[in-house]
């Protein structure tokens, strides 16, 4: 029996764990209640088990019957701080709180893959390393995993390592999807203090209007990307914050904003960090104002090993048979964690479409909605091409 129909058999037991993780979803990099419920939820299986210490994290490895190398399979399991809009019976129980980006499938899906490959552990020809991750919701969860080890607990690190996401939009139900190279951007933010001297609103010749001056910071950082940018390897620079002033006729003494700043390759990244704080100290001296320019960097490029990204397309084939799989003609701007994880390993960050069917993937409300909905459907599907992926890697 395939992993494809094995995966079939588990369905209800996924959703049941799948919807439990909903209904209480957890923040940050402490989620007792979820590691809680993934232990649970491996309870019985052949598995070394050990449990993070700066972070509720799980790593399981799978010995296999036969020696052999490790593959690393990765679910996040974070919430997002948001409030749920849905009329679902399973819905969040927590106000603030809700699984929008669908890592509760992530969970779900990865705790399949473990029963799945546990029924098979004497035909693997190496190990499995099952790495459940809190905190990749700009926590630096997956970080902090490797700095405990992770990556070593099979006793060496691993050939390969893929992750997966679901979507709740852009993609159709059931369609997975990858490329090799970048496939998602690095992000970091840039915030910007303009320091200047406050006065009445009547009389701005008597003063050093920090507003006036951020405000053409900010559209000059537009121009800056342009003309400074090939659009074939894109940068993005969105101002998100801005804040100055408490009154109509006051002329503060600063005004700050913030930006997030994403790219696509490591040379970029660097030189878009000096060309900014560039414009902003050019403007700022222009007008005779100080200003502070700082970043926070967040994560890097996710940069799909070319041959192990050829793989997951060969393996999604095999196991579903040709249609399910797509190339994606160019990567994506949001940003994921298991960057630092593909930074060390080769390996492949795929996608799967989870748009419920009586919704249209173009218009259905995307990964962060409030309104975000996933279809329970992928989960075995999910399941499969991660056991797959391990066995099939392990054989090669």
């Amino acid at each position: 029996m395939s992993f494809s129909e094995s995966a079939q058999d588990l369905r209800d037991e996924l959703v049941r764990l799948r919807h439990s993780l909903h209904t209480t979803p957890e923040l940050g990099l402490h989620l007792p209640r979820t590691q809680e419920k993934v232990l649970a939820a491996l309870e019985g299986l052949p598995l070394e088990i050990r449990t993070g210490t700066k972070l509720s994290s799980v790593t399981a490895v799978l010995r296999g019957g036969r020696p052999g190398p490790a593959v690393l399979l990765r679910g996040d399991m974070d919430a997002l701080p948001v409030t749920e809009k849905n009329d679902l019976p399973y819905v969040s129980q927590l106000p603030g709180q809700m699984h929008a980006c669908g890592h509760d499938l992530h969970t779900a899906m990865l705790a399949g893959a473990a029963h799945l490959l546990s029924g098979r552990r004497e035909e693997l020809a190496g190990d499995v390393i099952f790495m459940f991750q809190p905190g990749e919701e700009g926590h630096h969860g997956a970080r902090y995993m490797i700095e405990e080890g992770v990556l070593d607990a099979a006793g060496a690190r691993p050939v390969a390592a893929y992750g997966m996401h679901v979507v709740s939009a852009m993609l159709p139900p059931g369609l997975f999807a990858s490329r090799p190279g970048p496939i998602m951007a690095a992000a970091d933010t840039f915030c910007v203090t303009v320091k200047g001297r406050g006065g009445h609103g009547s009389s701005p010749h008597r003063s050093l209007d920090p507003i006036q001056a951020g405000c053409e910071m900010v559209t000059a950082l537009q121009t800056m990307v342009t003309r400074t940018f090939d659009v074939f390897d894109p940068v993005v620079v969105t101002v998100g914050s801005f804040h100055g002033g408490s009154a109509d006729n006051v002329i503060p003494d600063d005004a700050r904003f913030e930006a997030t700043v994403r790219t696509f390759s490591r040379d970029n990244r660097v030189l878009v960090k000096r060309r900014l704080v560039e414009v902003v100290r050019g403007i700022a001296a222009a007008h005779g104002l100080e200003v502070e320019a700082s970043f926070n960097d967040g994560y890097p490029v996710t940069v799909n090993d070319g041959g192990e990204a050829g793989f997951v397309g060969r393996t999604a084939d095999e196991l579903f048979g040709p249609g399910r799989y797509f190339v994606s003609p160019q990567p994506v701007m949001g940003s994921e964690d298991f960057s630092y994880v593909l930074e060390n390993v080769p390996g492949a960050f795929v996608f799967l479409g989870a748009c419920p069917p009586d919704r249209d993937p173009a218009t259905a409300p995307y990964n962060h909605s409030p309104e975000a909905v996933f279809d329970d459907a992928v989960l075995p599907d999910g399941a499969a091409l991660y056991a797959q992926l391990a066995y099939a890697r392990l054989s090669a």
